[in-house]
C-alpha cells in the first residue's frame, strides 16, 4: 500500500476524516459537504503523529532539499511544522492569518533570515486561499518560498489553479481520491456512494446549493 492510501486509512481509523454522503456536513463557508476533515486529531495519536511527521520530512528531503527553514501555517500546522523542523534540525516559524493587532504586530512569529529558502508546512488544502496568503506574507517578509508540503488535499481544481498561478510547488501525502478508495474497500461507504463523492469534488459550491 502506498503512502497516500496508508495515511487515508490511518486518518479514517482515528476519525480525523469522516465521510457521510447521505448526511452532509456544513462547512464554516456554508458549503454542504459529504466529508469532514480534522487533521489536528493526528497529534493525539503518537503513531499517526510520527507517521505524518516522518513522511512530511521525506517529502521535504526529496522535493525541497535546499530548504533552510520551515514555516507552519497557523493554527493547524503549527505543531506538525515544529515537529518536522525539529526532525530536520531546521529553524521554525509560523505564519498568522493576519498581523497581530497588538505588541509588535507580527504576522510571522519566529526568526527567519532574509533571503532564506523556506518550505511551508500545511495540514489541509481546500481552496488554497489561506495557504497561499501565508506564502504571500513570507515572500513580502523577504524570504524565498521553495514549496509547500501538506498532509491532505481535496484536490479542488480551483486550488490547483491557484497554486500554479502563485508559482508554488505543492506536495501532499494523501488526497480525496485515496480516502474514497480506502473507504469503499473497507465498506465504510457503499460502492454507489463513490459517484456522489466524485460529483461533489468536481463542484462543491454547486453540489451544496442543490442539496
Amino acid at each position: 500500500m502506498d503512502i497516500k492510501h496508508q495515511l487515508a486509512k490511518k486518518l479514517m481509523d482515528i476519525k480525523a476524516i469522516k465521510l457521510q454522503p447521505n448526511d452532509p456536513f456544513t462547512w464554516a463557508s456554508g458549503w454542504k459537504s459529504p466529508i469532514y476533515t480534522d487533521n489536528r486529531k493526528t497529534l493525539s495519536y503518537a503513531d499517526v503523529r510520527s507517521f505524518v511527521k516522518l513522511e512530511l520530512c521525506h517529502a521535504i528531503q526529496e522535493n525541497f532539499p535546499e530548504a533552510e527553514a520551515v514555516a507552519g501555517v497557523a493554527t493547524g500546522a503549527i505543531a506538525q511544522g515544529a515537529l518536522v523542523a525539529d526532525q530536520l534540525g531546521l529553524p521554525f516559524s509560523y505564519v498568522r492569518p493576519k498581523p497581530k493587532d497588538h505588541g509588535m504586530g507580527n504576522q510571522i512569529e519566529g526568526e527567519i533570515e532574509k533571503g532564506a529558502k523556506v518550505v511551508v508546512v500545511e495540514d489541509l488544502i481546500s481552496t488554497g486561499g489561506s495557504s497561499l496568503k501565508a506564502v504571500a506574507a513570507l515572500r513580502e517578509y523577504g524570504v524565498e518560498v521553495v514549496g509547500m508540503v501538506a498532509s491532505f488535499t481535496y484536490g479542488f481544481p480551483v486550488a490547483e489553479k491557484a497554486f500554479e498561478e502563485a508559482g508554488v510547488k505543492l506536495i501532499t501525502l494523501s488526497n480525496y481520491e485515496a480516502v474514497v478508495e480506502e473507504a469503499a474497500k473497507t465498506g465504510y461507504i457503499k460502492e454507489e456512494d463513490k459517484a456522489v463523492l466524485a460529483e461533489w469534488r468536481k463542484n462543491p459550491t454547486k453540489w451544496g446549493s442543490e442539496e
